[in-house]
């Protein structure tokens, strides 16, 4: 058995209760004003097809029975420069407020959340094949499609 550890998966079909889903579609419904909680934790984000194929490549890997590894890209990006990024990929003109209700209780914030995949690098060869403003793209692509599907006036909890 491998124990494998993604970080930060996102993209087409995520949970409205994600921030990128809820950056999204708040942006795409047309709002000027992006309600967001904190914007200092860092994250580090791996696009859906790059988690996929972590797993498939330590599924066909002998040499990782048994071992812990990480699915991870090793760059850390903060919930506001998150939120920026997918301004200036939808809405160059929107600005990001802070909801209160959407900050998490004192102690109960993860501020910093960076992988290193070292490990999946040297068992597999495995790399990302998707930049962060790459898989961005694309999730925007599917949500401007697949509106419907989410409520972008509510905060999902």
């Amino acid at each position: 058995m491998t124990i494998v550890r993604p970080f930060n998966t996102y993209g087409p079909r995520q949970s409205a209760r994600a921030i990128i889903p809820t950056i999204i579609t708040q942006l795409l419904s047309g709002k000027k004003e992006i309600a967001l909680g904190s914007l200092t934790p860092t994250r580090d984000f791996n696009f859906v097809k790059d988690t996929a194929a972590g797993f498939m490549a330590l599924g066909g890997c002998e040499q990782a029975i048994g071992q812990e590894v990480n699915i991870a890209t090793g760059r850390e990006i903060s919930i506001g420069q998150l939120a920026e990024e997918l301004i200036r990929q939808i809405a160059p003109d929107a600005k990001i407020i802070c909801d209160e209700q959407r900050l998490r209780p004192k102690n109960s914030e993860v501020n910093r959340l960076l992988g290193n995949a070292d490990k999946l690098k040297a068992l597999t060869g495995w790399q990302p094949a998707y930049t962060f403003e790459q898989g961005l793209a694309l999730t925007v692509e599917w949500l401007r499609g697949n509106m419907d599907k989410y409520k972008a006036d509510q905060y999902n909890l």
